[in-house]
């Protein structure tokens, strides 16, 4: 492939008015998301597209001042110089040409994951096959094109809040319903009652996202009641109970007979695998957009491979992310469940009350067209590549806004 052009294009989709949102010791207020779509074209005039941004953590993006604008500044700047002019024999030579480029280890990561995605997407389109063709041929499988999906919903309400969104997810036909907790001890142990007395079939998961770490009142000792409260009452697992580094804490908590999931914030494929080794974790989350693309969940997928850990992707963004994730699923060994973030008027779900966290219209206006999703399953595209249209009138929908997506404010000002 002989690579012409790489862009990166930040985008906003602003929450209008803004939402404030109370948690355990503080406010969260909701502003905008924020995406950044990198487009990369051949000598041909072929297209490859991905989304990134400047980290898989909010949290990190947040208090570390990296956004999603200076992120497309980078895509546009030193990940387009490196590559521009350049002719690639195989996908896994753009990676080589970033490692070499002085970018710091975290925007490297980022860039060289979205850069493996569109350039799959364009190795597809090339060789007319989708891209879970391709990754088959690698991994040696049969693709399984039909995935159950999981919701993803549920931020900082009252218990019966989570119920009534459980409870249309659930009659959508959804795998699972993943809320977020943080709203106090007591509050969360409730919730959990509250949802296992609500629903039938349906999975309930808890995706902490450390947000425990928010309040004193969530110490260890707590953290661990909640835990095995939660897992004694039949959640299918707990998300990041613990810091993402806080190996020890994952060790202890796993101690107790919990399903706990991670390593959506690693920050590279090599600590992606890592935490699967340790054997803290029984669900292990890489993302394709976080882990350098295809190419960089391949080491964490083959650890899984027959084991007691279970690689399920992490996704949480746009349904062109959902898509990109949806062809790993579909190809990748013993991989077979995916996270659909709900959002607010989500075009597939026509049901009330809307379970969407909050508006995120971009999510869906970045494709033509909508997913095949029926009954909580979704059918990967068969078109080569990533098999979508992407609508780049969007460019001009979604101007880039400046500022933080999302703010904390506690009680006691400690920040």
């Amino acid at each position: 492939m002989d690579i012409r052009a790489v862009s990166g294009y930040a985008l906003s989709s602003p929450i209008d008015p803004p939402q404030d949102r109370r948690f355990a010791g503080g406010t969260r207020r909701l502003n905008k998301r924020d995406v950044v779509l990198v487009v990369v074209e051949t000598g041909d005039g072929a297209r490859g597209f991905s989304t990134a941004g400047a980290s898989s953590s909010a949290m990190r993006e947040y208090f570390e001042g990296d956004s999603q604008g200076t992120f497309a500044d980078v895509v546009d700047g030193a990940v387009a110089g490196a590559l521009e002019g350049e002719t690639l024999e195989a996908i896994e030579d753009a990676a080589a040409i970033l490692s070499r480029t002085d970018l710091p280890t975290h925007l490297r990561t980022e860039a060289i994951s979205a850069i493996d995605v569109a350039l799959y997407d364009l190795r597809g389109k090339e060789l007319g096959a989708p891209i879970y063709d391709l990754l088959a041929d690698e991994y040696g499988t049969d693709p399984t094109t039909e995935m159950p999906l999981y919701a993803s919903a549920g931020m900082y309400m009252e218990p019966e809040g989570y119920v009534r969104q459980a409870e249309v997810l659930e009659r959508e036909g959804f795998f699972g319903y993943k809320y977020r907790p943080g709203i106090g001890p007591a509050g969360d142990r409730e919730t959990v009652d509250h949802l296992v007395d609500a629903v039938d079939e349906m999975e309930i998961m808890l995706d902490v996202h450390t947000w425990w770490k928010a309040d004193d009142s969530y110490d260890a000792a707590v953290v661990r009641d909640l835990v095995e409260h939660a897992s004694a009452a039949g959640a299918y697992w707990i998300e990041e109970p613990v810091e993402p580094a806080d190996r020890e804490g994952y060790a202890d908590l796993a101690e107790t007979g919990a399903a706990l999931a991670g390593g959506e914030s690693e920050p590279s494929p090599e600590s992606l695998r890592e935490l699967g080794e340790t054997g803290s974790v029984d669900f292990l989350q890489g993302d394709v957009r976080h882990h350098e693309g295809y190419t960089g969940c391949r080491p964490a997928i083959e650890y899984c491979r027959g084991r007691d850990v279970e690689f399920v992707p992490h996704n949480f963004g746009t349904w062109l992310g959902l898509i990109a994730n949806a062809h790993l699923v579909a190809a990748a060994p013993d991989v077979r469940l995916l996270e659909y973030p709900v959002f607010t008027d989500d075009p597939l779900i026509e049901a009330e009350p809307d379970p969407g966290m909050y508006p995120f219209d971009l999510a869906f206006d970045i494709l033509e067209g909508a997913p095949a999703v029926e009954d909580g399953t979704l059918t990967a595209p068969d078109g080569p590549g990533l098999g979508i249209e992407v609508t780049l009138d969007v460019l001009e929908t979604y101007p880039f806004v400046d500022g933080p997506w999302t703010e904390f404010r506690y009680d006691d000002d400690r920040r």
